[in-house]
């Protein structure tokens, strides 16, 4: 996509597009993102030719060949030269998985950086505010730790003031830094940042062990990831809700999906409790028996497409998750696109989310 036309594109509200606008402008976008990649990148074009796809004329969205997100963790798929690539990010995985390998150079990762602020301004408003952060900073020292759990935090750390981590590196609650943290922005809106299955176990399990309670009313929390330990334990999206609300006061809390081979295009919980595609991304489901497109209400395979990734063909993904559409242009909160609900991954894929990812690499001892 002509780089003019994205910043026309980020010089509007994210959530402005209604389906109409939206369709002509991805059919042109997609189809030049992947005119771009079949000429930049030899696995993809071969891919691209096996399956008889003529990248040389437009096509509607739909019909844009989509990568399996697995392919990433057995190939190398860049569309820039090595010398070019400034950032290699790695999704998370246990001990002995494959990870991923995502190659950014300075104009996608500056695509990202700059989307991911806007989407979540949309929820955290326009000024940056003090930020308490649900994790470690090990994670982000330690280099072997650093994949999507250390990126997303060094991310959402950009949007935020006086970047202060709640837990020591023993994965304990730090009251004395917490407190302190609460006590220097007293009275100011904080942004809370996290991992969900982490913040449910190091946040507000630690606070209902000590019997304590954090002032956190005015706080906005972002958080993602690790649903599926939180379904083994019976809690969903709103019980945890409540028990943030009983422990810390926080009324405001959005959940966001998003994956670390589209870095920036993440997916964000409105007040109204629906996850919402923005200008950026789109999302698209299919049937499982034939990869056909499901109506609304129908639960598939989730595909994301995306404008951002100019370096490596992420532009048009099939992920190993279920979910289904719950409506478009229609939410009370008035943002514009498409919304959607996640099933969970589908059976037998990997572990691979954030929070998850931490609970499986350790001891049985640790996770009792």
């Amino acid at each position: 996509m002509p780089a003019l036309d994205l910043d026309r594109l980020f010089a509007t509200p994210p959530f402005s597009l209604d389906t109409t606008a939206k369709a002509a402008l991805y059919r042109e976008a997609l189809s030049e993102l992947t005119r771009l990649h079949y000429a930049a990148c030899p696995p993809y074009r071969r891919l691209l030719d096996t399956l008889g796809f003529d990248p040389a004329v437009d096509h509607a969205v739909g019909d844009i060949p989509m990568l399996p997100v697995r392919l990433f963790k057995t190939h190398e798929l860049r569309s820039v030269a090595q010398d070019q690539i400034v950032k290699t990010m790695t999704s998370s995985g246990t001990t002995g998985q494959q990870v991923s390998r995502i190659f950014l150079d300075k104009v996608t990762s500056a695509r990202q950086t700059k989307v991911l602020a806007k989407i979540s301004s949309s929820v955290l408003g326009p000024k940056r505010l003090p930020m308490l952060i649900i994790d470690s900073k090990s994670v982000v020292k330690d280099r072997t730790m650093f994949s999507a759990r250390g990126a997303g935090i060094l991310g959402f750390s950009m949007l935020g003031i006086d970047p202060t981590y709640a837990l020591d590196d023993d994965m304990r609650l730090d009251f004395a830094a917490t407190e302190a943290f609460l006590a220097k922005h007293a009275g100011q809106p904080i942004f809370v940042f996290g991992f969900t299955f982490m913040i449910w176990e190091h946040l507000l399990q630690a606070l209902a062990a000590a019997n304590k309670r954090l002032p956190l009313d005015r706080g906005i929390m972002l958080h993602g990831g690790g649903w599926k330990k939180l379904a083994d334990q019976a809690v969903d999206n709103r019980a945890f809700k409540a028990r943030l609300a009983e422990l810390c006061g926080i009324e405001r809390v959005h959940n966001y999906y998003g994956m670390v081979e589209q870095t920036g295009s993440i997916f964000i919980e409105c007040e109204h409790g629906r996850l919402h595609c923005s200008d950026y991304s789109d999302v698209i489901i299919r049937r499982p028996a034939d990869f056909s497109i499901c109506q609304p209400g129908e639960r598939g395979f989730i595909q994301l497409v995306s404008l951002l990734p100019s370096s490596y063909p992420g532009h048009s993904l099939l992920s190993e998750d279920l979910g289904e559409l719950t409506g478009e242009d229609d939410c009370a909160c008035g943002r514009l696109g498409k919304t959607f609900v996640i099933h969970g991954r589908v059976k037998n894929a990997e572990v691979r989310g954030c929070s998850d990812t931490y609970t499986a690499g350790r001891t049985p001892a640790q996770v009792a």
